[in-house]
């Protein structure tokens, strides 16, 4: 199987997919998605609301049907061996699973008894994890009194009471504040780092950057982009070195001189387009000492992936990247789009 590599050590591949498919009437939601994810790792779907990003997640966690596609969890075939995926997966959706009218404890204890563990064995799990997530304190209290985040740890570690190795989570932190956000990105990264599979769907960009390995982008039911956040930077142009200056006669020399740099003149500033690479930088660098210019202030801008994301998915998109965009392809073809209307 194929194989990949996460803090040194060697993984096999937890779900793939080919040739995923999923229609609801005459609408199709998915069209023929291909996914490889390896174990040990994060692996982030996003798309625009109604792309399908649900509909996949509760494909491969077994709780709908696939219309096509070869897809296998965990090493098992979902169409002949459902009942082995469901053993090896858990699943954390959009909307908790958490009983307020009873404790944190109970609430874990209920989860062991779906189980099937003993009564010492699901009191031993329980307590571990409300330790692990930080809510042994709180455990004897009802779930109801729990804060967001709260909510949140508690719905993952009732996800984990039976030992899956690949987990779903479907936008786990929709709703949370930024810091109870936070916590929950190292509780993500905690649970990887002992060898669980993670797949995410968010709405969060940034959270996809800060913890996916390999994110794709789903559009119009069909993998727009795939790669790491910095491989899909780099399908986006619109990068820049931003020269300001302190003094208006050197400036206007600058700008005299950088003729292609877009100009700012109340700030003093000039845009010089650029890729952002240590070689463009330098170059830049090195071209400015040679014609004596030196720049009070220098900042280099790279895309990042809200323009990866408005540009693969927004209205020119399909016509310009196409549903058969990679990270290999020639930056050119998927548009800049400005976000100042997007938020």
């Amino acid at each position: 199987m194929p194989t990949s590599k996460r803090n040194g050590l060697a993984s096999s591949t937890a779900v793939s997919a080919v040739g995923l498919r999923k229609s609801y009437g005459d609408k199709t939601v998915l069209d023929g998605i291909d996914l490889r994810i390896p174990a040990g790792t994060v692996f982030a779907l996003l798309g625009p609301n109604g792309a399908g990003k649900t509909t996949a997640v509760k494909i491969l966690s077994t709780l709908v049907t696939a219309d096509a596609g070869e897809l296998r969890v965990g090493g098992y075939d979902l169409a002949t061996d459902p009942q082995a995926v469901r053993a090896a997966i858990g699943v954390t959706g959009q909307f908790s699973a958490v009983d307020g009218l009873i404790t944190g404890e109970e609430n874990m204890l209920l989860m062991a008894d779906l189980h099937h563990l003993s009564r010492r064995e699901g009191r031993r799990v329980a307590a571990e994890l409300l330790e692990r997530f930080d809510l042994a304190e709180a455990a004897k209290k009802p779930a109801a009194t729990y804060s967001g985040g709260m909510k949140r740890r508690l719905d993952i570690a009732m996800t984990l009471v039976g030992g899956p190795r690949i987990i779903f989570l479907d936008e786990p932190t929709t709703g949370l504040d930024p810091r109870s956000r936070h916590n929950m990105w190292g509780v993500i990264r905690g649970l990887v780092s002992t060898g669980v599979t993670v797949f995410l769907t968010t709405q969060y960009l940034e959270e996809a950057d800060q913890l996916a390995d390999r994110i794709a982008v789903l559009n119009g039911g069909r993998i727009a982009a795939e790669g790491t956040a910095d491989q899909l930077k780099r399908l986006v142009p619109g990068g820049y070195v931003r020269l300001r200056f302190s003094d208006p006669v050197r400036y206007q020399s600058a700008a005299a001189v950088l003729r292609e740099a877009n100009r700012d003149d109340a700030a003093l500033a000039l845009r010089v387009p650029s890729d952002g690479s240590q070689r463009e930088l330098r170059s830049i660098l090195d071209w400015l000492d040679s014609v004596g210019i030196e720049a009070d202030e220098l900042t280099v801008h790279t895309p990042d992936l809200d323009d990866v994301f408005f540009a693969l998915t927004g209205p020119s998109a399909d016509s310009a990247a196409g549903s058969t965009a990679r990270p290999t392809a020639n930056p050119a073809t998927v548009p800049h789009q400005r976000k100042e209307n997007d938020r």
